[in-house]
Order: structure tokens, then sequence, then C-alpha cells
């Protein structure tokens, strides 16, 4: 009896024993391999990059061709579009009417000069009788008045001459300073009214200037920009994706804040020898921001979006750490990290698709990998999905 329940022991725990050891095979045949990657290590480079503001070309001075007298439209001294130089003849109205009351205006002029000359001798004589007693005192002081007369209406004559002179030369209306004219809005033997019709509009064009806006929290740094900027600082991209080659300067901040939008407008001032700007173009106006310098770069493949937040995996040895960061703004296939990593960290940039944070990896993904994806393999088609993103923005 004694040797049977020795037996029945025995048989027992061999038992537990091939269990235990059974399910030590499967737990360890359950354990995931480790994902292959490819890691890069994060850079401090110097950096130069730009904040984008939208931009409209403005003209620095720009105005509105009315007519001061009225008439017909009797010359048009200009080709539409060309540049004009400051002083030349644009439009010339009706001039009969404005010559004639010129002339009577010189006329009367001479008529009343001519009175005061007559009435200052005879002021002068009856002066001289008078200091004789020859004359009567009466006589005398009529004298003294009508010379005062014959002043006062030489004056008025002189008036009514500039008057007829201002009114001549508005007849004729020449370009207010050098820039480029538009297409003219009367025609020869078209009738003009005084400070209504437009007859064109001109601007200047060297230099000239962007418009654009930035919030109230940015007009420190504008009113800095504006004492000290540089070659680098305003940078211009045309519609067209090319860079403007001249160099720009704070010409003016708005006086004030809107208080609907937060927002002040600010213009910056480029030179135009080519005119190559005109009046209206839109752009995109590139400011040279605070940041640049030595910062560290990452490729931008390897940064992952969740919830708004950006992280990275860290290459640990043999395990794969996750990393939240701060971004700045690409630069070329790069992304600037402000916070969240340190120069000479191994990023995961390849293979990190299938990883959780704490999961191991290898490192070295296999140069075939990308063709077996099609065959199943799971590592492969993330490795294929992240190259093809390279550019994009940051995967989810």
């Amino acid at each position: 009896m004694k040797n049977r329940y020795t037996l029945s022991i025995l048989s027992l725990a061999l038992l537990l024993w091939a269990g235990c050891k059974s399910k030590d095979k499967n737990a360890a045949a359950a354990a995931p391999p480790a994902t292959p990657v490819n890691v890069t290590e994060a850079k401090i480079i110097n950096s130069s990059y730009y904040d984008k503001y939208q931009a409209t070309v403005v003209a620095l001075n720009s105005v509105e061709l009315r007519s001061q007298v009225t008439g017909f439209i009797t010359g048009i001294f200009f080709k539409e579009g060309e540049t004009v130089t400051k002083g030349k003849l644009l439009y010339e109205i009706d001039r009969r009417t404005y010559e004639a009351a010129y002339q009577q205006a010189l006329a009367n002029l001479a008529s009343a000069e001519a009175n005061l000359v007559k009435a200052q001798k005879d002021a002068d004589r009856y002066t001289f009788l008078l200091k004789q007693d020859a004359v009567a005192r009466q006589t005398y002081d009529q004298a003294v008045a009508t010379l005062a007369t014959n002043k006062a209406q030489v004056q008025v004559a002189r008036a009514g001459v500039a008057t007829a002179r201002t009114n001549l030369s508005y007849s004729q209306i020449r370009a207010p300073f050098t820039g480029r004219i538009g297409i003219s809005q009367v025609r020869l033997g078209a009738q003009v009214s005084p400070g209504t019709t437009i007859l064109n509009t001109i601007s200047s064009e060297r230099p000239i200037g962007a418009d654009f806006v930035v919030n109230e929290q940015d007009i420190d740094r504008f009113y800095r920009l504006q004492r000290h900027t540089t070659d680098s600082t305003f940078k211009l991209q045309l519609s067209d994706g090319k860079m403007y080659n001249q160099a720009g300067t704070i010409y003016a901040i708005d006086r004030g804040v809107n208080n609907l939008t937060g927002s002040v407008k600010v213009r910056v001032k480029f030179a135009n020898p080519q005119d190559s700007l005109r009046d209206g173009m839109s752009a995109v106006l590139n400011v040279l921001n605070n940041e640049s310098g030595n910062k560290i770069q990452i490729p931008y493949k390897a940064v992952i979006e969740q919830m708004g937040e950006y992280f990275v995996f860290l290459a640990q040895d043999t395990i794969a750490k996750q990393q939240k960061i701060t971004t700045g703004p690409r630069v070329q296939d790069n992304i600037i990290v402000t916070s969240g990593l340190k120069e000479g960290q191994k990023v995961i940039t390849e293979g990190f698709q299938r990883l959780r944070d704490g999961g191991k990896i290898t490192l070295g993904m296999p140069p075939a990998q990308g063709a077996q994806g099609s065959a199943g393999g799971g590592g492969a088609q993330g490795s294929g999905a992240a190259s093809g993103k390279q550019g994009e923005k940051p995967k989810q």
C-alpha cells in the first residue's frame, strides 16, 4: 500500500512538471519577435526659417486724376499703361474760355493800376495844396479816400488774375509724380465736371510696398525689426513661386490695432528697378523667425501625430521608447524640434508603424523587406508607407 502511494505521488509530480514545461514553451512561442528598424541621430544644424504672411503689393503713392474745371477733353498726351514722369502733360480741357477769362483779368488789373496811379497823383497834389492852405479840407479827404479805394481795386484785380491763371492751368492736367498711369476713363470729346469725373489713376512703383497683417501680440517684434533689419529679414515670394531678388525694409506700421480683428497692418518697402512688382499683385512675405539658429533637426518622416501632439520613437539599446516632442517649422525634408530631444539621441525613422512604447527592436531593416511586403510582411508594408509619405504631414 505504501509503495502504491509513493508511485501515485511521483506520477502526479511528473504530470505537473510536464504541464509547466509545455506552458513555458507556449509562452515563449507567443512572444513577438523584435521589430527591425532604421535609426538616425538627432543633429544640431544652423537653420534659417521664415514665418509666412499673405501680402498684397501696393504702390506707396497712388492718386486718382480728376478735373478741377468743367469742359470737354481736347487732348490726351500719353500711352495707357506707360510710366510717365512728374510734370508730363496728360490731359487737356478746352482752354478757350479760361484763356479769355485770364486775358480779361489781366486787362482789369491794368485798368485798376492806371486808376491807382491817377489817384496817387491827385492825393499827392492835394496834400501839397493843403499845406499851403490852398484847397478845402473836404477835397483833400475825398482824394485820399479815392486813393485807398483804387489800391483795394488793384488787389481785387490781382486776385482775379490769380484765379483766372489757376483755372487756365487746371485745363491742363499733369502727372503729380513719376509713376505708371492706367487706362483712361475718358476719351477725346468727353465732358468732365470738377471733382466728380475720374480721368485716370497714377501710381508710383519705385520703390513699392507689400501690405500684410499681424496679430497684436507680434507688434513689438515688428517695431524691433523696424529699427534693425538685415538683407535676409524679409523675402517676398511671388505668385509663381519664385523669390523676389530684392531685400525689404519696414516702411510703416499702422497707427493702431483693428478692434474687430485684433490685427495691425504692416507695410514693407522693396526696391523695384525692373518694375517686376505691380500694384495689386498677390504674394507671400517671408519674415525671418526669431528662433532661427542652431536647432535640433530630424527627418520629417519620423514624426507621429496623435490627437494634436507629436511623438517619435527613440532607440535605446534593444527597446523602443516613445518620446513627446514640440516641433517647429519644416526645413526641406527635415523638421525642427524645439523641445523633447537632445543632440545625439537615436530616432527611429523606418519600421516604427507597428511599434509600441517599450517594444523590442533590432537595428537594420532587411534590404528586400519592401518587396516582401506584398507577400504579407507587416513590417515591410509599414516601412513602405513611411517612405512613401515623406514630405507630407506627420503620420497618425
